[in-house]
């Protein structure tokens, strides 16, 4: 499969890698040019903005989203809202408030995008060991979702 990784902080980084090792094609965009050049390093491709990113992957688009949670998630999800059509998918795998993600699952139902809330775990270690993932949404978008929580899950298969 592949997918857009919205911030490349130590965690996406690490998650971009386990799934470039696990056969997927991953576009990766971070607010600094030195984490997209390591991200490039290490197999995934490179996005110089948000647009650049969406624009790279073919439709239906994945875009799984690692930004701190509360103001800087609702500003990438409400841009992706105009960047994204129906059919596509916005994972937010922080640590955001449930009600948020009730609210931002609302919010792109309305255009036909399908919000699955994935709170990630596993820090330094996910890349070798697995993450966590406490995935919710609904159960179609999971299920089309399965090879990436797969390689990403700990014993996923």
């Amino acid at each position: 499969m592949e997918l857009a990784i919205i911030g490349l902080g130590k965690m996406g980084l690490n998650m971009a890698t386990r799934l470039v090792r696990g056969g997927h094609r991953v576009v990766g965009f971070a607010r600094s040019q030195e984490t997209i050049q390591e991200a490039i390093k290490l197999g995934a491709e490179g996005a110089s903005s948000l647009e650049n990113a969406v624009s790279k992957l073919n439709a239906p688009r994945i875009v799984w989203v690692m930004v701190p949670s509360g103001l800087t998630t609702d500003d990438t999800i409400n841009k992706l809202e105009g960047l994204l059509q129906k059919g596509d998918t916005v994972i937010d795998g922080g640590n955001s408030n449930y009600k948020d993600s009730v609210r931002h699952a609302a919010q792109l139902e309305a255009k036909g995008i399908d919000f699955v809330d994935c709170g990630t775990s596993g820090g330094i270690w996910g890349l070798s060991e697995g993450y966590s993932l406490m995935i919710g949404g609904q159960v179609e978008a999971v299920e089309k979702l399965r090879p990436i929580f797969e390689t990403l899950a700990p014993c996923g298969r």
